[in-house]
């Protein structure tokens, strides 16, 4: 991944630096560095300090608390992909002793195992991880505050059980097999578990006086896979860029994807404000775009990596104060005015090179009883399949190979949607998950179940 300064407007400049300027003002940071990835590329970086002359660059260090739970994730999904884990199998089958072995590793990806939020006092973000030597002592005597699988509810013991997981099928450390995996592979030189200089030092800001405490740095032992890590602008675009388009040689496009997909239940709350969680990654809808990606804290920090897939950007916001400043808005923010000063111009619409005739032949309006729906053909060779006109059902679909094709979203992700021809090779209907779609509402020529009145369509008499 490269830099550059010439690829934003200047106007779209000013209103990035405008706003990092004000969240440092309104937060009171005694420090904010920042950066924007546009297309795989970093196109800004901005920074805002109350020290003259001495402004973090991107390679400056600063914690990033729990953006850690998403390297953790990426740990997890690739002991998935080599076969030695299933998502759904319980922890139990791999880790021995925990005393919460049934929860399973999709629940605990997802905070939705039912764990705790925190370990035992004393507070473990300002305590040596010596405290907590073993996980018996992150979990304490009753780990568990609602019943698994029900809800989601945020669990830093959670992914300490993730870290002891990739400890136990790797047989290394969590830090060296994340240097390994992960940090080597993408170029992230500067993401460390303990700081490197340049490093910036985290301060407690007074809430009613402007002046500073310094937060003591802990090395978080057994907690570290939730909020160990410490990284810079730079190193985090890389990852941004990396979970936005995979890298085989750490996860590939389709296992990143998953790991953006929403996967646990949402409060009230949080299905109003478009908010989930997926795999190790957050999700939240900010002005009419889905933002994935992780904030972060731990007394002295706080961290932001939003990213915006559909629009090709992602931004990274650090800041070296305990509270007061909205990290991961800010860097949703920085996304926005990217998007909403320089919008992506879409690529020419071009012709498919070559169709299908049998696949062209299903294309077009659909009814499954009365309601209207249109198949259309993609450049991929899949089909998408959804309302006419309004709000309803509505999926992407991947050819199969064998004549059918595979829901990848939306109400019928999974469920296969075949031709269904007659004797003379005629299509009769579509068949989607035991739905029959027809050419004509209740086509009386199709196996519509329950059949179709021989006396057909009628009107209400008088």
């Amino acid at each position: 991944m490269t830099s550059s300064s010439e690829g934003l407007l200047d106007s779209t400049r000013r209103a990035l630096v405008r706003r990092i300027a004000v969240a440092q003002v309104e937060g009171r940071a005694p420090s904010v560095v920042a950066c924007v990835v546009r297309d795989g590329e970093v196109v800004w970086n901005g920074a805002r300090t109350s020290v003259a002359g001495h402004a973090p660059d991107d390679d400056v260090q600063y914690r990033i608390g729990s953006i850690t739970k998403t390297f953790t994730a990426v740990l997890v999904m690739r002991l998935r992909d080599e076969g030695l884990l299933d998502l759904g199998d319980p922890l139990e089958k791999h880790l021995k002793g925990t005393g919460v072995g049934e929860v399973t590793i999709a629940e605990l990806l997802t905070h939705s195992a039912g764990l705790a939020a925190e370990s035992p006092a004393p507070w473990w973000e300002r305590t040596p991880g010596s405290l907590r030597p073993d996980l018996a002592d992150v979990l304490g005597e009753q780990p568990f505050k609602h019943p698994t699988g029900r809800r989601h509810h945020y669990s830093n013991p959670g992914f300490t059980l993730l870290g002891a997981l990739v400890e136990e099928l790797r047989g290394a450390s969590w830090e060296d097999v994340l240097r390994q995996e992960v940090l080597e592979p993408l170029g992230l030189h500067r993401t460390s578990g303990q700081p490197q200089a340049p490093h910036a030092g985290g301060w407690a800001v007074h809430p009613w006086a402007d002046v500073l405490l310094p937060e003591p740095a802990e090395d978080l032992g057994r907690m570290a896979p939730a909020g160990q890590l410490w990284s810079t602008t730079a190193d985090l675009a890389r990852f941004a860029v990396f979970l936005a388009d995979g890298d085989d040689r750490v996860l590939s496009a389709a296992s990143v994807l998953e790991m953006r997909t929403p996967a646990s239940p949402s409060e009230l709350a949080d299905v109003v404000n478009g908010a989930a969680y997926g795999l190790g990654m957050q999700l939240h809808r900010m002005g009419g775009r889905m933002i994935v990606g992780h904030s972060g804290s731990l007394p002295g920090f706080l961290a932001g990596l939003a990213i915006s897939v559909e629009d090709g950007l992602a931004a990274v916001t650090l800041a070296n104060c305990t509270s007061g400043l909205p990290i991961w808005g800010l860097a949703g923010d920085l996304v926005q005015i990217v998007a909403e000063a320089e919008p992506t111009i879409p690529e020419p619409w071009r012709p498919l090179p070559e169709v299908d005739q049998a696949v062209l032949e299903l294309a077009g309006p659909w009814y499954w009883g009365t309601g209207a729906v249109a198949l259309r053909l993609t450049a991929d060779g899949g089909v998408t399949l959804g309302p006419l006109s309004g709000a309803g059902r509505a999926s992407r679909f991947r050819a199969q190979g064998d004549g059918t094709w595979l829901g990848l979203d939306g109400y019928y992700a999974g469920e296969t949607l075949r031709a269904v021809r007659r004797p003379d090779g005629s299509v009769s209907h579509l068949d989607l998950g035991s739905f029959v779609f027809t050419r004509q509402p209740y086509d009386p020529e199709a196996a519509v179940p329950g059949g179709v009145d021989p006396e057909g369509w009628r009107g209400l008499p008088r």
